[in-house]
């Protein structure tokens, strides 16, 4: 009787053995499934971007920096023609060459008179390199000078002096570029700002028109009773 009763005992402990590695046998087989599906859906994520990469994104770059050096190449001097090729290629590209089409439609616009048009286009344009998008706000600035739109103007050259960080050769010009607008706007206390932050930061700064910056500050002065 006893031995029976051991007998029993051994085939519980050994059917709960087996129930244990059964169920864990299960959730290995499940954990497996688990990982095989990840990894199939990684493989396939990879792929899609490998293929979007090859297949479409790098053939879009490469026809848009096509179309533009086209316009480059073609190029004869005519501003309307020469901002109608580069508005086709900013308009119907993407992208680094579209960017660059655009900013190049918008010189074209600003030497037309076409400001707003020029505007349009500069809103199109972005760039990581500093310079390039400090001369391209003051292009933008320059444009809203020409509609009287000083205070956009203003917006537009503050941007670009931040963008420009210390630039000897964009920051001066375009504190000069605030200055004329300030007289303009009858504001001389804030001329005078501009001319003497040029006067102490930058001053290899010159004009270029015979007068100088102390010139420009002691006329600001004068205006101001000092």
């Amino acid at each position: 009787m006893a031995d029976n009763t051991k007998d029993q005992q051994e085939e519980s402990t050994i059917e709960k053995l087996n129930s244990n590695l059964t169920s864990a046998s299960e959730k290995i087989a499940k954990n497996q499934k688990t990982i095989y599906i990840t990894l199939i859906a990684f493989v396939a994520i990879a792929a899609a971007v490998l293929c979007y990469v090859f297949l479409i994104s790098r053939p879009k770059v490469e026809r848009a920096f096509e179309a533009y050096n086209q316009v480059e190449i073609n190029s004869v001097g005519n501003d309307s023609v020469v901002a109608a090729e580069y508005k086709k290629v900013a308009d119907n590209h993407s992208g680094n060459a579209a960017k660059l089409a655009a900013l190049s439609a918008a010189e074209a616009y600003y030497n037309m008179g076409k400001y707003e048009e020029a505007i349009k286009y500069l809103d199109k344009f972005s760039s990581s390199e500093p310079v390039l998008d400090a001369n391209a706000m003051v292009l933008k600035g320059d444009c809203y000078v020409n509609i009287k739109k000083y205070d956009d103007a203003l917006g537009c050259y503050n941007k670009a002096i931040s963008k420009a960080g210390e630039n000897i050769q964009i920051v001066p010009r375009v504190l000069l570029k605030e200055a004329n607008i300030y007289d303009a706007q009858k504001k001389y206390d804030e001329a005078l700002k501009c001319y003497e932050k040029i006067s102490k930061e930058y001053p290899e700064f010159e004009p270029g028109n015979g007068i100088t910056i102390k010139a420009y500050a002691e006329r600001e002065k004068a205006r101001l009773g000092k």
